[in-house]
């Protein structure tokens, strides 16, 4: 490959970047060099060991990287970005939650070549699920390598970027919903005495179980729910309660306020 990749911000998002580009060999010499700098440097020590080189300020990760991941706080990033300055040749892959190709572009140059991504944190482990948007001027090139390092870390889809904002409930926050969903099955779980560990592998296997029927099957969604829901049984007993109780709609809110929210986050 033998482009250079900068981190600007190792927080445990870029690290599960980082790790999975190290998983999949992708760092090293005839490969890619990587370049990091977080204003905290305790989090020099994630790099601690690899290939990667620790820089003392954020230009100088510009300066010698052709790839800029920015990931840093969507807060933060006017200050980040007003303090360096980027080449025009620079491609600029930004990780920040809400912040779109234009506000970039305004605090850069209007020429920036930009990736939109919207990655989530099971990319820690290799099971990520990552989408991406090509803004102008990005070469189909430029793409697939970003593509690729994504890849590593688990599953990638390129989006619209005019959809970045709403695909952040789908794959960005979600992870957190799920955990909530089964923080509410591990607690029903405990009100029955069952055995916590016993209940939490069991339902953790169940959604990795369930997401590949989702995947694998081919079945529809409403075919994967009347496959489990036998006439007059236990599932459709269950079910009833989570329509009564508007279960669906709770979710689609969750996701509009997250929406809502990306929106404001890039109009701060």
């Amino acid at each position: 490959m033998g482009a250079s990749i900068g981190f600007l911000g190792m927080g445990n998002m870029a690290y599960g970047i980082f790790s999975g580009m190290l998983k999949a060999n992708l760092v090293g010499d005839d490969k890619l060099k990587v370049f990091a700098f977080d204003a905290n440097a305790v989090q020099k020590q994630k790099i601690a060991d690899t290939d990667a080189e620790w820089c003392e300020n954020a230009q100088s990760v510009i300066d010698n990287s052709d790839y800029v991941f920015l990931c840093v706080k969507p807060q933060n990033l006017d200050d980040l970005l007003k303090s360096v300055t980027f080449a025009e040749e620079k491609v600029i892959v930004s990780i920040c939650a809400g912040i779109s190709g234009e506000y970039i572009k305004k605090r850069t140059n209007q020429n920036a070549k930009v990736i939109l991504v919207m990655p989530n944190t099971p990319l820690m482990l290799g099971e990520g699920a990552s989408a991406l948007a090509k803004c102008s001027s990005v070469s189909d090139e430029e793409f697939s390598l970003i593509m690729s390092i994504f890849e590593s870390c688990g599953v990638a889809r390129e989006i619209d970027e005019s959809k970045m904002k709403e695909i952040i409930a789908i794959n960005g926050s979600s992870p957190a919903f799920t955990y909530l969903f089964a923080k509410a099955f591990a607690e029903y779980a405990s009100s029955v005495d069952i055995d916590s560990d016993a209940a939490l592998t069991l339902f953790a296997q169940t959604l990795i179980g369930s997401a590949k029927m989702i995947t694998d099957s081919g079945s529809s969604i409403d075919e994967l729910i009347k496959m489990v829901s036998s006439p007059g049984g236990t599932t459709l007993a269950g079910l009833s309660k989570l329509y009564e109780n508007g279960f669906e709609n709770a979710v689609f809110e969750c996701c509009k306020a997250c929406t809502q929210r990306a929106y404001e986050l890039s109009a701060e």
